[in-house]
């Protein structure tokens, strides 16, 4: 399954700023010295999507949606199912419905 990501806009953070620290089993970036970051658990080939944050003084910035386009796509490549327990998650996923077929 392919899906797009968000359109590419030059005051947004890009999908390719985004790491993926599986040993943290977590996506991150870095935007003005902060943090930002969509924490996952794997179990049985389920990417379980807990928890989305980023600091409030970087919102609007499309850096959310880089985060959780970044990890779909990873478990899209990984041949893996999602459940979006997080809220962010679950409204990405409604927003973007070609996402739905990654859902748990």
């Amino acid at each position: 399954m392919q899906f797009s990501l968000p359109p590419v806009q030059p005051d947004k953070v890009q999908p390719n700023q985004v790491q993926h620290n599986s040993g943290q089993q977590r996506f991150e970036c870095h935007v003005d010295g902060l943090l930002c970051l969509a924490d996952y658990h794997l179990r049985d080939g389920v990417m379980h999507m807990t928890h989305t944050e980023v600091p409030p003084a970087l919102g609007g910035r499309g850096i959310a949606a880089a985060l959780v386009g970044a990890a779909l796509a990873h478990a899209t490549h990984a041949n893996l199912k999602v459940n979006p327990a997080c809220s962010y998650v679950r409204l990405y996923m409604q927003r973007h419905p070609e996402t739905l077929a990654l859902q748990a």
